[in-house]
């Protein structure tokens, strides 16, 4: 039996009657982090360096509603029950498929309005989009959360991870799989590949539709792997069906734009 293992505080600090999260101020970090990236590579493809910062003023509140939404209306058996904690997002149970979905929606919308280039928007924002994934996913950590099955102390060990990790995978008597750390860890090399790709120069959209694919392939296998997935059925992961949704339409419109001509401008090319 463990003894003395301590969960650590989710609360990153009080001001009187509020407490702030550490979930909250994580996925902030995330988000800043993100939004600078974007920002300067904005710039270097000839974007206006505010137009990111403009369009992250609407993506963030409908990303976050979005998010909320999409969680609660696949746990509405609990909410219904439960309305007062829908409103409750420091606690966890904001779902990422949402939160893309509002944030795709709302980069549409706004580069129509501003005469831009949907694409090279969502190009340019694909590496940010998945580094903010990489560091949020340590909020889960925080809060005990997105976490897989049972496994022992010694296979964590094994995996060589530091002990404060091993210690907040320790919930209620039993250890489990840190499938957040997996998930970073798969969308921080997703950050490297994208960063990569830049040099390659692929045609505009295909950036975005990268991201897509990567992240979709390691989301399908790590959410096998959790305890904790909104369910479609008994036996069907929302996740996992969504993910091999956005792999076969994203597949499907790497194909398609390439024979219709739709993609003859390049990553590189500064006009919108």
């Amino acid at each position: 039996m463990e003894k003395n293992i301590q969960p650590l505080d989710p609360i990153a600090f009080s001001l009187g009657p509020i407490s702030v999260h550490w979930y909250g101020v994580i996925i902030g970090v995330g988000l800043a982090l993100a939004l600078v990236i974007a920002m300067r590579e904005g710039e270097k493809r000839g974007l206006n360096k505010d137009v990111f910062a403009d369009l992250m003023l609407w993506a963030i509140p409908i990303s976050i509603l979005s998010a909320r939404l999409y969680y609660v209306i696949f746990e509405w058996g609990y909410y219904s029950q439960n309305p007062g904690d829908i409103i409750k997002i420091w606690n966890g149970g904001i779902a990422i498929h949402g939160a893309l979905i509002g944030a795709v929606v709302t980069a549409y919308v706004f580069s129509k309005k501003r005469g831009i280039s949907f694409w090279q928007l969502a190009d340019i924002a694909a590496p940010s989009i998945i580094l903010g994934q990489a560091i949020g996913r340590w909020g889960n950590f925080m809060n005990q959360e997105a976490h897989g099955g049972e496994v022992s102390r010694a296979f964590l060990e094994n995996l060589h991870l530091p002990n404060f990790i091993i210690d907040q995978m320790y919930i209620n008597g039993t250890y489990y799989h840190p499938t957040f750390l997996y998930e970073s860890i798969w969308n921080l090399l997703g950050f490297i590949l994208l960063i990569s790709l830049r040099r390659v120069n692929l045609r505009r959209g295909e950036m975005f539709l990268s991201y897509v694919i990567w992240y979709s392939v390691g989301r399908f296998f790590i959410e096998g792997m959790r305890t904790d997935s909104l369910m479609l059925t008994s036996n069907l992961r929302i996740a996992q069906t969504i993910s091999i949704v956005l792999i076969v339409g994203a597949v499907a419109i790497l194909i398609y734009r390439r024979m219709k001509g739709l993609s003859k401008q390049r990553y590189l090319d500064r006009s919108v």
